[in-house]
Order: structure tokens, then C-alpha cells, then sequence
């Protein structure tokens, strides 16, 4: 199971004070030498943390394989087109949320996704789509020839935190409703069943699986038994803990915890 380190949060750290420091760029040798197997960032159509600089030279100068999360706006893919990354992973997005809250709606949006899928493939970029797990979404990310996806596993994420950290603080702003121990544990059981369950049927008609969103080196082990995931896209969790002990040794904490 391979590791992509997201570098997003160097870069808000960066933002949260408007300077030039810390830069995601000197990140790339320290993942490489740490044993990432990719370099994940996402190019919002805000530039709330990775700007267009950030990402050209990422892209051009990272010896790992990158993997350019975006959405499917027109003026991020024209950008996607030129930089021409390894993969580039749709996401949905929304300028009030704190982090991306769900999966893209790929029947919503299937025709739009369609044509930026063919132009992506024209400039040699294989895709992915960033989907809930669901057998319509897998259905039509197949139609659409996307080579991944990857599944969301923000849902998971919350369940488990909020049995084993007593944490009422989620990635959604939906407010969760309480639960009992009983029936978060219960939930965790069914969302584990979902994901193992979607990543074999993904597997089945074709599609390589990663997974993201919401992992940490408390839970990731749950999804490391699941063995149809072939790709796991980490990053809050590793800058978190790079922040005491250093990104070499969060990333290589990280890569033990998968194997």
C-alpha cells in the first residue's frame, strides 16, 4: 500500500502569517528520502494555501510522482493541462468549507466531468475522481475511463474519533447527532464494511482505489486491512506531527503504521 504525503499544510502554515516560510518546496526531498511514494497537493480555485507558483514548481522539479488535486473549473484545468502532473484527482469543493466535506457528484456533474476527464487523457494525465463510497459513483467513474478513485473516508474518520477521542469536532458542518458508544462502534463496523466492500467492486470492473481523507496514525491501521486499497493521500495529520518531531520521522511513522 503506497503513501502519498499531502503538503497542503506547510503551505498554510505559510499563508497563516502572508511570508515566504515555511516553503512546501523544500519538502520534496525530505518525503522522498523518508519513503513517500508521491507528493499530493491541492490547487484550490481560492489559492487558500498551494498557489500557482507552488504548484509549477513542484511539479517540475519533485523526483516522487505528483498527484494535483483540483476541481473541475475551467481556469484549474486549463493550469492542470500545462503543468501536466502525473494525475490529477477531482474533488468537489466549496469556499465556505474548512475542508473538503464529501465526494464529488459525479452524476450531477457527468457531463462536465466527462470533458474534463478527455482533455486530461489528450494532455497524457491519467485521473481520478475523489467519490463517497457508493456503487453509482464507481459505476460511473468506470464509464467515464478515469484510471483511480479514490475514496473518501472523512466519514470513517469522524466516527473514530469521536468513539476512541470523545471528539464532537468533525471534517463536516453538519453537526453529528450523539451517539452511544454502542452505536458509534456500530457505525464504525458498517462504514469499515462500505469501504472494503467498494474498493473490491472498484477493483472488480477495473479501477485502481486510494484512499484519503481524515487519516492518522490512530486510524489508519483499519483501513490498512483492506487490501483492494492500493494508495492512501495523508497530509494534516503528518505536518501535525512534523511540527515535534520532524517531517522525515512523521512520514516514516506513518509508512510503518501501513506496513
Amino acid at each position: 500500500m503506497k503513501l502519498g504525503v499531502n503538503i497542503d499544510h506547510i503551505a498554510v502554515l505559510r499563508e497563516a502569517r502572508e511570508i515566504n516560510d515555511p516553503n512546501p518546496l523544500d519538502a520534496l526531498g525530505i518525503c522522498k528520502l523518508a519513503g513517500a511514494d508521491q507528493i499530493t497537493i491541492h490547487l484550490r480555485e481560492d489559492r487558500r494555501h498551494i498557489h500557482d507558483e507552488d504548484a509549477k514548481n513542484i511539479i517540475n522539479l519533485s523526483a516522487l510522482p505528483v498527484n494535483l488535486e483540483c476541481s473541475i473549473n475551467d481556469e484549474i484545468i486549463k493550469i492542470a493541462c500545462e503543468l501536466k502532473p502525473h494525475r490529477v484527482t477531482l474533488v468537489p469543493e466549496n469556499r465556505a468549507e474548512v475542508t473538503t466535506e464529501g465526494g464529488l457528484d459525479v452524476k450531477g456533474n457527468f457531463e462536465q466531468i466527462k470533458k474534463v476527464v478527455r482533455l486530461l487523457h489528450k494532455n497524457e494525465i491519467e485521473v481520478s475522481l475523489f467519490i463517497d463510497p457508493c456503487e453509482e459513483m464507481i459505476k460511473l467513474s468506470k464509464e467515464l475511463k478515469c484510471e483511480w478513485i479514490e475514496l473518501h473516508t472523512g466519514s470513517f474518520a469522524n466516527i473514530y474519533a469521536m468513539l476512541f477521542s470523545g471528539l464532537d469536532r468533525t471534517h463536516h458542518s453538519i453537526k453529528q447527532l450523539e451517539l452511544s458508544r454502542d452505536e458509534l462502534t456500530k457505525k464504525l463496523k458498517k462504514s469499515i464494511r462500505e469501504i472494503k466492500k467498494y474498493s473490491k467492486l472498484a477493483r472488480e470492473i477495473g479501477l485502481k482505489v486510494a484512499a484519503g481523507h481524515g487519516l492518522n496514525y490512530q486510524n489508519v491501521e483499519l483501513i490498512t486491512t483492506i487490501k483492494e486499497i492500493e494508495e492512501l493521500n495523508i497530509g494534516q495529520s503528518i505536518i501535525a506531527r512534523s511540527v515535534f518531531a520532524g517531517l522525515e520521522k512523521a512520514i516514516i511513522d506513518i509508512k510503518e503504521l501501513i506496513k
